[in-house]
């Protein structure tokens, strides 16, 4: 198992985190969404796995790249 770096793909805000530490998650399903220019972008992953650590909390801002959760696939 490795692990993947979850990173945003644009410069905004964490709207809503929709998974929780432990959960599995799906290829292509969202983790969290961030608002950025009155837009809501969903933040995927390619590969199925683990969410092993959020780090960013609703409400606060983010850079594009910048690491948001680490995934176990």
């Amino acid at each position: 198992m490795s692990t993947y770096e979850v990173k945003s793909d644009v410069t905004g805000s964490v709207w809503k985190i929709l998974t929780r530490i432990g959960q599995r998650i799906d290829a292509g399903e969202p983790l969290m969404i961030i608002e950025s220019m009155k837009m809501e972008i969903p933040v995927v992953i390619e590969d199925a796995g683990t969410l092993v650590e959020l780090r960013v909390a609703e409400g606060q801002s983010v850079s594009e790249g910048q690491i948001v959760a680490l995934v176990d696939i």
